[in-house]
């Protein structure tokens, strides 16, 4: 029997947007995947924002359909409590499965004191979950790039060493937006060749690929490349 939130998902669902979505989620089961709209999602989350008909969804895993883990992070997302924010992410890191579920988490109370982030994030990095992994590292570079960067944040990504295409994405996406913003902290890690070669060489593509490295950081990287 479907649930109440479950009719409202299918209620908004997209054939086309559906079709995409599965081709973007290769990990996802494509029977589990609906076919909603991230701005409808968003905007289901705030209607249910604080009321009983939430709770009750928050308090049920494992969920049926991917969208029902999208709209599950869009919730604990609003939390501005540290531990409850943290633990409602410890609780449902384990189920999800795609790339799409973690990056699109962003949760309110983490904005506002990420430090206390990091001893998680390195339980998060040493995990055997891949897309625990991969948020861990997505924390470090949206939290941890600026103005609390410290060199030894590069050399705990460096450690991960993993078979997953999206972990390794992860990794060198990070490299890249580390090669943009900390150069010359991170140049060193691709001039020692201290990344899986194909780690390596995806982060020199993305790197080249951004407007906020130089023309001349960019023509330096090319001669790195492994071949």
């Amino acid at each position: 029997m479907m649930t109440a939130i479950q009719r409202k998902l299918f209620d908004l669902q997209d054939k086309g947007y559906q079709a995409g979505s599965i081709k973007l989620n290769p990990s996802v089961d494509p029977k589990t995947i609906i076919g909603v709209r991230i701005p409808a999602l968003r905007k289901l989350a705030k209607e249910l924002k604080g009321s009983e008909e939430a709770n009750d969804f928050l308090s049920v895993l494992p969920h049926n359909f991917f969208e029902e883990y999208q709209l599950h992070s869009f919730l604990i997302g609003f939390i501005k409590d540290f531990d409850e924010g943290l633990s409602e992410v410890e609780r449902l890191l384990p189920y999800l499965n795609s790339w799409a579920l973690t990056d699109s988490m962003r949760i309110k109370a983490f904005d506002r004191d990420p430090q206390r982030l990091l001893p998680y994030i390195g339980n998060w990095l040493d995990s055997d979950h891949p897309y625990t992994v991969r948020y861990g590292i997505l924390c470090l570079m949206n939290y941890f790039l600026d103005d609390r960067f410290q060199p030894e944040y590069l050399e705990k990504v460096s450690a991960v060493r993993s078979e997953e295409y999206y972990v390794n994405m992860m990794i060198a996406w990070y490299y890249a937006t580390a090669l943009a913003k900390q150069y010359e902290a991170t140049v060193p890690y691709i001039e020692e060749k201290r990344l899986s070669t194909w780690v390596h060489n995806k982060t020199i593509q993305k790197a080249i690929e951004s407007y906020r490295i130089t023309d001349e950081q960019k023509a330096y990287l090319r001669t790195l490349k492994i071949k």
